[in-house]
């Protein structure tokens, strides 16, 4: 099945990049492959301080006069994989699954957000059939946890003043704008003493699909941190609170979530039927969005400490009180979420300290300071101290854009309709890369995938050649005109 897979060169070099380990912050093989690809090759690259990769390809004879293009995509991954599945993200590979039209992984995130795209562009690089004027391929590190190569790109690095993104999730439609965004983290260490009763019970929630916090935000999709908070709240008193934590990534929602709570055995009747009255509330309230929601209670070891119950009332409070999920709508472009905040992982660590990540996305650059303004004061009045960092600015749309126009000429004559054209509520590089090249007309497409930055990660393999198709015609229209 594998090899039937169209076009053969992107799902070949996809399935290589599967091999290689490239989670952020560790992009060393990945580049060091790419690397290797160009030498064999005979394509010339360079790389910049940051560890940004750029490999060149010379146009098609007749055509060295033809605007360059840029083909741009990141090269790292969001690494997650469902609870009980066995799988170091350092060394093993992705294990592709081919299920009817789509492809996902074996327990984990399918990193075809941006390996695909990745692909892709070695695809160009390699064909020697297609008709293109000179190509870059920008490789970009560490976009999954903070755009770390857009926001150290130099000035100069490259030459082309018409840039392609290939990090886009629909197939069919066109990417013109995107929201900037900040992270906001709260920390806090809590009083704690020895645990006042004889039994512990671990309380789990998970079985939600998370997702991506700026595409899926506005999907309905439960966040299990909120969740979980809204019952632990409720066992306050009679039990106490001795760990919470759930989620990991700040740009993904979170799926699970568990706190061990310590009370006296002759509660524990009361606390399975809270439980059980709370699943069946919150399986009422997103049954049309999580169908697999699952809440267990369950004995566990007795924990060394406990928290106070005045701090454990504040950390929940905070936790409730915390701005989550869609903030305003776009009135410029209907559909659009305009402003967002996703209350995306909290982790416990040693001596009962806290750690809570935050990420706020808006289209519109006063609204994402007046959201994270909000979730800064939120904790701040929960006494927590407050760090916020890796603001990026969001892409202003360009209606009149020369590539939009041509890209959407180029679908509508392949496909015989109009392409969808919109902004999207992730956060692309586009926005960084116009800082330091102004002058850039950029457009962003790709094929279809759902489930990005969660272990139900897929992507939908005929869109896949569709996506090979439009890019390869525009490059050809590029280059005649």
């Amino acid at each position: 099945m594998k090899n039937q897979l169209e076009p053969k060169a992107i799902w070949e070099y996809f399935y290589q990049i599967c091999t290689i380990p490239r989670a952020s912050g560790k992009e060393e093989k990945i580049l060091a492959f790419l690397m290797d690809f160009a030498q064999s090759n005979g394509l010339g690259y360079r790389q910049d301080k940051t560890g940004n990769l750029l490999i060149t390809k010379p146009a098609t004879k007749g055509y060295e006069q033809s605007p360059s293009v840029l083909l741009q995509s990141h090269v790292d991954m969001v690494c997650e994989k469902n609870s009980g599945y066995t799988f170091n993200f350092d060394t093993d590979p992705i294990i592709p699954v081919i299920d009817g039209e789509w492809m996902r992984a074996q327990g984990t995130t399918l990193g075809a957000d941006n390996g695909i795209g990745v692909a892709t562009q070695m695809a160009v690089l390699t064909d020697q059939h297609l008709i293109h004027g000179p190509v870059e391929c920008l490789f970009t590190i560490e976009e999954e946890t903070g755009l770390t190569g857009a926001l150290g790109l130099e000035p100069g690095f490259f030459e082309s003043k018409l840039l392609i993104n290939l990090d886009s999730e629909d197939e069919g439609e066109l990417f013109i704008g995107c929201a900037g965004g900040l992270r906001s983290m709260a920390k806090t260490s809590f009083t704690s003493h020895k645990p006042k009763g004889d039994r512990a019970y671990k309380i789990k929630l998970s079985g939600l699909k998370g997702g991506h916090s700026g595409d899926q935000i506005d999907k309905g999709f439960a966040n299990a941190n909120k969740l979980l908070a809204r019952l632990i709240s409720e066992l306050l008193g009679p039990f106490q609170l001795a760990r919470f934590e759930g989620g990991n990534k700040s740009n993904a929602i979170p799926r699970e979530a568990y706190a061990i709570v310590v009370g006296q055995i002759e509660h524990e009747t009361m606390l399975q039927r809270l439980c059980a009255d709370f699943q069946t509330i919150i399986v009422n309230e997103y049954k049309h969005t999580e169908p697999d929601i699952s809440l267990t209670a369950t004995p566990c070891a007795l924990p060394g400490s406990c928290i106070a119950n005045i701090d454990a009332e504040r950390f929940l409070k905070a936790l409730l009180a915390c701005a989550n999920g869609v903030f305003s709508m776009s009135f410029e472009m209907p559909g659009l979420v305009e402003t967002s905040s996703n209350l995306a992982a909290i982790k416990w660590t040693e001596n009962h300290c806290v750690e809570i990540i935050t990420s706020q996305r808006s289209s519109i650059e006063s609204k994402k300071s007046e959201i994270a303004q909000s979730v800064k004061s939120c904790f701040e009045l929960a006494e927590m101290e407050v760090f916020q960092s890796g603001s990026y600015p969001g892409w202003a749309p360009k209606m009149d854009s020369e590539l939009l126009t041509l890209c959407a000429e180029s679908y509508e004559k392949l496909f015989h309709k109009k392409p969808v054209i919109r902004a999207i509520h992730a956060g692309l590089e586009c926005g960084l890369f116009l800082d330091k090249y102004p002058y850039l007309d950029m457009i962003s497409f790709g094929p279809t995938m759902y489930g990005v930055h969660s272990p139900d990660e897929r992507i939908l393999i005929p869109t896949v050649e569709k996506f090979w198709n439009h890019l390869s015609d525009v490059l050809q229209e590029i280059a005649k005109r």
